[in-house]
């Protein structure tokens, strides 16, 4: 991992607690429907990094090349279901709350596809992507996704 600072080495226990709620997000619901969220909030911040990682995670939950690349034309490409649309949507209003009122149609999507217990957590972790996209480009945070998948220290286990 390379960085501007050492995350899990400057603050171990809020580190440790971070990953614990970011795994338990990521495996709140269908693997691939998470990482399509990841990589969309992760390309609205501009994050090299987390968009990296997360295509290749994608890849092997059996995303095709063709949904991955599409992803940033969602609304206009028709290789997705109306669930991940409804997911997209809300990541995009969520991720974008600065830039103006989109909750309104994506709420009323959401809700359409979501149960309410759903709902929290894919907002849960639409919160969490954005959390790490923040850590990464913050900090100039890179780390290859083989390299995520090895053991972490024993400081931030």
């Amino acid at each position: 991992m390379t960085a501007q600072i050492d995350l899990f080495a400057a603050a171990p226990a809020l580190m440790k607690s971070w990953m614990a709620v970011s795994i338990a997000a990521a495996a709140s619901l269908e693997p691939r429907l998470i990482e399509l969220v990841k990589i969309r909030a992760s390309q609205i911040n501009g994050c090299a990094n987390c968009i990296n990682m997360h295509t290749a995670e994608a890849r092997q939950q059996g995303e095709s090349e063709q949904r991955i690349y599409l992803l940033s034309a969602w609304r206009d490409a028709p290789c997705y279901a109306d669930r991940e649309r409804a997911a997209l949507g809300w990541t995009e209003a969520l991720t974008r709350l600065s830039e103006g009122h989109m909750q309104a149609a994506a709420t009323e999507a959401l809700r359409a596809h979501f149960t309410d217990e759903e709902q929290v957590k894919l907002t849960m972790m639409i919160n969490v992507i954005n959390g790490w996209n923040r850590f990464a480009v913050g900090f100039g945070l890179w780390i290859e996704p083989e390299a995520a998948k090895a053991p972490q220290p024993a400081e931030a286990a």
